[in-house]
């Protein structure tokens, strides 16, 4: 029994081996230099051991590139072709944008998929859909987040804004100092402002803090350990998930979402509401309510999947990513004082103009060095790290004196953060300036190099929107506040090793003084 019971683990051990190595050789039969993969893990070991963070395993394997046009990774058995040149950049995400519309398909729902079947939201959005469903995708969307659509939900956001720094103000009496837990702060800015704009809710989740939105918002974007792993499964295992039906995100909380925007479609149908947010975008699209676009173009069938797919991705991507910006922003301003002391003399002459009137989306438009800072941060802290691409037809590139054939179905890696602290492209790139996109300077920066938002057709879609009430936030609170470090501000920046997600070891605490 024994013997019999060895063998069969041994038979066990050495199936996975084979299995667990199968891609190993992938870059080495080609011919391309790439980093050595370890069992199972490729090169992405220490995050899921939680010895570093993806960003700064990401930046290591770019320059660990050297020269190289190319470079091969390996993303646990998935091996990545990372691209390491702005030409070869813009020939893929742009040029030859029809060998590489789609993302890799690691989350995307098929066609004979179930469409009452909620339990892959984030597969049927617009980031995981592909190639012609994409396409009708993104143009239903794009009206969304035009510049006139802007105008009108930054009427909302500056209010939630002026709320969001209002419950900060105390006793003008006497100097205030409050330390604040950053992330805390604005991820409850944004998940209004989402509420707002997106979903047509009032919520203030300052004075109620525990309301249903905001608590549904923190378990879907709380990437705990069991959280992570599932994420592995997901890229290691993705047929066995489908057997299995491991749900990605907390399932009542999905649930919460679907009926929000199911109930809230069905309401305004029967009640002929309109509201200038994307709920009522999708429900034009699908033909449930009339608009003049829907008198010249054809309908188009989307799920109730696909509808609440979308909203749900929003949210997902703007509640977490846009409040990490507004958190690096703040961590930046407190570290670089001088940076801080320029903003806000900007802050104070737009207040002056505006004489005692609301801010407006020309008056933030306006604002050219806050317009800096914010893309200084995006250089040093991109949200996306990386940004992939699927290919779909056979193509060839000249780099490093040979012919590289890329194949359908091989991943190509864009790695943002990577080109990002290149000091070949930004001179002393840890150093926070932003005089790097003044007017004189900006047009110095080598195209594809700089890509917070993606690129091409396929990059984000509401970056528009991010930027907006990142900036509303920090003007109103550079207004009534000085930043200096706390006693747990992460001086100097260590980003913590938990997993995908981008945060300082301590949490972003921030100490503001009030001005007299």
């Amino acid at each position: 029994m024994l013997w019999e019971f060895l063998a069969l683990l041994a038979i066990a051990i050495v199936l996975f081996y084979r299995w667990a190595s199968a891609n190993n050789g992938f870059f080495k039969d080609r011919g391309i230099p790439y980093a050595k993969p370890t069992l199972y893990f490729g090169n992405m070991g220490d995050m899921f051991l939680r010895k570093k963070a993806m960003f700064d395993i990401v930046c290591d394997l770019y320059s660990k590139g050297g020269s190289n046009k190319f470079f091969g990774i390996f993303e646990q058995r998935q091996p990545l072709l990372m691209v390491r040149d702005p030409d070869i950049i813009k020939q893929v995400a742009i040029k030859d944008f029809d060998h590489f519309i789609n993302h890799r398909n690691v989350f995307a729902t098929s066609s004979d998929d179930d469409p009452h079947d909620m339990s892959n939201l984030f597969g049927s959005s617009l980031f995981s859909m592909r190639d012609a469903r994409w396409k009708e995708m993104r143009s239903t969307l794009s009206p969304v987040f035009t510049g006139s659509k802007m105008r009108q939900m930054f009427q909302l956001m500056n209010q939630v804004a002026k709320e969001a720094v209002s419950c900060l103000k105390q006793d003008e009496s006497s100097v205030q100092e409050t330390e604040l837990d950053m992330k805390d702060y604005c991820t409850r800015f944004t998940n209004d402002v989402i509420a707002s704009t997106a979903f047509g809710l009032q919520v203030n989740s300052f004075k109620d803090r525990e309301n249903t939105f905001y608590q549904m918002g923190k378990k879907l974007t709380n990437f705990s350990f069991l959280q992570n792993i599932k994420f592995m499964l997901f890229f290691a295992l993705k047929s066995l998930n489908k057997i299995l039906k491991v749900e990605l995100f907390d399932k009542k909380s999905t649930q919460y979402f679907v009926r929000l925007v199911l109930d809230a479609m069905k309401y305004r149908q029967e009640h002929n509401i309109t509201r200038p947010d994307m709920i009522n975008m999708l429900m034009e699209a699908r033909g449930l309510i009339p608009s003049e676009k829907t008198k010249t173009t054809a309908v188009r069938e989307w799920s109730d999947r696909d509808i609440v797919a979308q909203c749900f991705v929003f949210f997902f991507a703007g509640f977490e990513t846009s409040a990490v910006l507004m958190c690096f922003t703040a961590h930046e301003l407190m570290e670089n004082e001088d940076v801080q002391q320029k903003l806000f003399e900007e802050v104070q002459r737009v207040d002056k103009e505006l004489d005692g009137k609301e801010l407006n989306y020309e008056a933030i438009m306006g604002m050219k060095y806050l317009d800096q800072v914010v893309s200084e941060v995006l250089r040093k802290w991109p949200p996306a790290i990386a940004v992939d691409r699927e290919c779909n037809k056979d193509i060839t590139y000249e780099a490093d004196g040979q012919k590289v054939e890329i194949k359908k179905g091989d991943v190509l890696w864009l790695p943002t953060c990577g080109f990002h602290r290149d000091p070949k492209y930004f001179e002393n790139p840890m150093k926070f300036d932003p005089e790097r996109f003044s007017e004189e300077n900006k047009d110095t920066i080598e195209p594809n190099t700089y890509f917070p938002f993606g690129l091409g057709q396929r990059n984000c879609i509401a970056s528009r929107f991010a930027l907006l009430e990142a900036k509303a936030v920090i003007y109103y609170l550079l207004k009534e506040f000085r930043f200096a470090p706390a006693k747990k501000s992460c001086i100097p920046m260590v980003l913590a090793s938990s997993g995908f997600q981008l945060s300082p070891k301590n949490g972003f605490w921030i100490k503001l003084i009030q001005r007299n």
